[in-house]
């Protein structure tokens, strides 16, 4: 399959598929969203863990008689405390050429090599001595980590439509705000970054919505983990406390009802016929064939 633009529409003709059958009539062209695993919150005044990237259009065409894959991005682990290490990255989440990338783990202050990574959404900078940068996320599909320092904080790691924020006089920064769709048929928010650890001030940092974890500022306390299957980044750890875990993932397409289903299914997808749509929602890996 050709590489697909996301964010727009275009038609069967310019991916270069030929009209096909499907129950005796023509296939259908999906809308989609492809949501990847968040990243883990970094440990000790950590950053924020970015969204996973986060990508979404209409008019997809789709190729007759052949498994369209599916795979759901888990998301990544947030850093241990002691004996210190980094987080991980979340994981890419893939529907047919559409790959939206993992989000960055957020910084670890006491970790060997402490910086934030790159991903769909960058995760948040630390504080060791200095300020340390977020990581940048990827356009189109999420936003950069914010810095940390301050002193004392880590930044937000970045989400879907915002950057994550700086850190700040001992409190972490806020995750960079998520995106609201309804393709499942009501409104829900995916891909929020999560907040940074802090250490001296007095305000638990915030996710960035999605179910994006945030960052405590009590010695000792974890940062919180993300909700499964919003893609949003985990908290970063208060000081000497480990990071939160990334939400995995979620895939979910729709087209008209005035076209039949799909010749068949693999990884268990919840089906709905809702609003003239009808709807496969994956929060596990598979396939779907038209």
């Amino acid at each position: 399959m050709p590489t697909i633009v996301t964010r727009g529409v275009a038609s069967a003709r310019a991916f270069g598929f030929a009209a096909g059958a499907i129950g005796g009539g023509t296939i259908p062209t999906l809308e989609y969203l492809v949501v990847a695993g968040g990243g883990g919150g970094g440990a000790t005044r950590g950053g924020g863990g970015g969204a996973g990237g986060y990508q979404t259009a209409t008019g997809l065409a789709v190729p007759a008689s052949s498994p369209i894959t599916v795979t759901i991005g888990a998301g990544g682990a947030g850093a241990i405390y002691s004996p210190a290490t980094n987080g991980t990255s979340g994981n890419d989440s893939v529907f047919g050429s559409i790959t939206s990338i993992g989000g960055g783990r957020g910084s670890s202050r006491q970790a060997s090599n402490y910086a934030a990574s790159t991903g769909g959404s960058g995760g948040g900078g630390t504080e060791s001595s200095g300020q340390v940068n977020g990581a940048a996320g990827t356009s189109g599909q999420g936003n950069a980590g914010g810095q940390g320092g301050g002193p004392y904080g880590g930044g937000g790691g970045g989400g879907a439509t915002a950057a994550g924020s700086n850190a700040g006089s001992g409190n972490g920064g806020n995750g960079g705000t998520c995106a609201t769709s309804s393709i499942s048929g009501s409104s829900t928010q995916y891909a929020g970054g999560g907040g940074g650890g802090g250490y001296t001030g007095t305000t638990n940092s915030v996710g960035g919505g999605g179910g994006a974890g945030y960052g405590p500022v009590a010695i000792g306390s974890p940062g919180t983990n993300a909700t499964a299957n919003q893609g949003s980044g985990g908290g970063g750890g208060g000081d000497d406390a480990a990071g939160g875990n990334g939400g995995s993932g979620i895939v979910i397409i729709r087209y008209a009802d005035t076209y039949p289903a799909a010749t068949s299914t693999t990884g268990s997808p919840t089906v709905t016929v809702s609003g003239g749509y009808r709807i496969y929602r994956w929060t596990g890996s598979g396939s779907i064939t038209f």
